[in-house]
């Protein structure tokens, strides 16, 4: 796949510009074919500041926008995403390694989806004043949003913070992935054709410790809004603290997806091995740990492993790869880590394993493992790659017990055939999100997490109001 043509500039004030001290670049790589195919300013202190400033001096006047026309400009920037869904796409394979089908069908489908249900929800009332007595009570844009977003659905995550914090009258500047940068240069360049004042929408370019904790800590940022791994998380939380501005979390997972013994088990499998390899194994809500009957375990391992090997890992720019790369070498390297550790640790391999892939490319082989008990490395920490945990379990309370028997909360799924009792494990599960039988994802509901998996929700009329503080005016 050839180079995309984006820009790889920061953009500042309504404008694309190099940075401001400094000639330090990184590179982007390719992960199928480890090839540089562009690099972007490593951003400084200074360059940050220079974002802040000018959203923090465009602010009054954008929150000062008339509700309709920050809806009409947002409308205008989704517009753009349709316009281009192509290019983004393409980009996105490029510099992620997504499979070509899932960044068309997901990877731009979704923040679409995503901008156009906070835009129904502002039509729906969701920013209307409410009144309670002798109070009205409104909500008001926070101020300057710091964004700072991951490489793995890069698209998504930003568009999930943007648009929702523009719309709502906040200025934003957001801190893409440095592993995955090109992506955000295409939307800034959506936003600059959509004709937004300078200054509202900024964009910083750089590492998370370095330009992301200079927006975390920047007096003049009123809010970050973050989403990465639980450790980072923490990193921004503390850094953000020192000067009292709102935190919204969205970490890692270890989401369990539990199989109850009246469920069609083969359908069950099939759909935990897909969600769990989605995105080259690259997301945080991916069912990592299959639980399952014991005395159905085996039986299970068989229908993983066989589903497994569907999974060839290819080029993702062909369509009918269904599985690409890691995303870099050293993701490809904690992934293989974590194989060695499961095979180490007593865990039974059953498809896959450490052995590298032949050629060019951050490869992994998609591994099943089973005999997974709860105390294991595989079972606990987020692998972040196409791995795949069989845990047996001896009853429904058992079940419950695994499935939240980390520190993580993001996601899980329940698959059963009586569908209030699988309602009743859903409502037992500690994760922000709960999908039955496989039910489709909703851009419109809330999504986040609880426990170490973060804060605060993103999507739809919840993730809206994140970006707002309320006030009551008493008359």
């Amino acid at each position: 796949m050839a180079a995309p043509t984006v820009s790889t500039a920061h953009f500042v004030n309504g404008s694309f510009t190099d940075s401001s001290v400094g000639g330090e670049r990184i590179d982007v790589v390719n992960p199928a074919t480890e090839e540089v195919i562009a690099s972007v300013p490593a951003g400084t202190q200074s360059d940050a500041d220079a974002a802040v400033q000018a959203a923090a001096s465009a602010f009054e006047a954008w929150a000062a926008t008339p509700l309709s026309e920050r809806v009409a400009a947002v409308g205008r920037v989704n517009d753009g995403l349709r316009a281009r869904a192509a290019e983004l796409a393409a980009t996105i394979t490029a510099e992620v390694g997504t499979p070509i089908m899932f960044s068309q069908k997901v990877q731009v489908t979704n923040p679409v989806g995503i901008t156009a249900g906070v835009l129904a929800e502002i039509e729906a009332g969701a920013l209307d004043p409410v009144t309670f007595g002798n109070s009205t009570v409104v909500r008001d844009p926070i101020g300057v949003v710091a964004a700072i977003t991951p490489w793995n659905f890069p698209l998504q995550q930003m568009v999930a913070k943007v648009t929702p914090a523009l719309v709502a009258g906040n200025t934003v500047v957001l801190k893409p992935s440095e592993v995955a940068p090109l992506t955000a240069g295409l939307l800034a360049a959506i936003i600059e054709e959509a004709g937004l004042p300078a200054g509202v929408f900024n964009m910083v370019h750089g590492t998370g410790p370095v330009a992301g904790e200079a927006l975390a800590a920047h007096p003049l940022v009123d809010m970050v809004s973050f989403t990465g791994s639980t450790r980072a998380g923490r990193r921004v939380a503390a850094v953000g603290a020192e000067t009292i501005k709102k935190i919204a979390l969205e970490l890692g997972g270890k989401s369990a997806s539990v199989v109850l013994d009246d469920a069609d088990l083969a359908r069950a499998v099939k759909i935990t091995v897909a969600n769990s390899y989605m995105n080259n194994g690259q997301a945080c809500s991916a069912f990592t740990r299959l639980l399952v009957p014991a005395d159905r375990h085996d039986e299970a391992i068989e229908i993983a492993a066989a589903a497994a090997a569907k999974y060839v890992p290819g080029d993702p720019a062909l369509e009918s790869t269904r599985i690409g790369p890691s995303v870099s070498a050293a993701q490809r390297d904690r992934v293989v880590g974590y194989i060695r550790t499961g095979v180490e640790e007593g865990a039974t391999l059953a498809a896959g394993g450490p052995d590298p892939v032949e050629g060019r490319g951050y490869f992994v082989r998609p591994t099943v493992f089973g005999n997974v008990t709860p105390d294991m490395t595989i079972a606990q920490e987020e692998i972040f790659g196409p791995v795949l945990s069989v845990m047996p379990y001896t009853d429904t309370d058992d079940a419950v017990r695994i499935a939240n028997g980390t520190q993580y909360g993001l996601a899980a799924g329940v698959f059963g055939a009586d569908a209030d009792r699988a309602r009743a494990v859903a409502g037992r599960l500690r994760a922000g999100q709960v999908d039955i039988n496989g039910a489709a994802f909703n851009t419109k509901a809330p999504f986040g997490g609880v426990k170490q998996s973060g804060n605060g929700r993103e999507f739809g009329r919840y993730g809206l109001e994140e970006f707002t503080e309320l006030k009551s005016i008493q008359a």
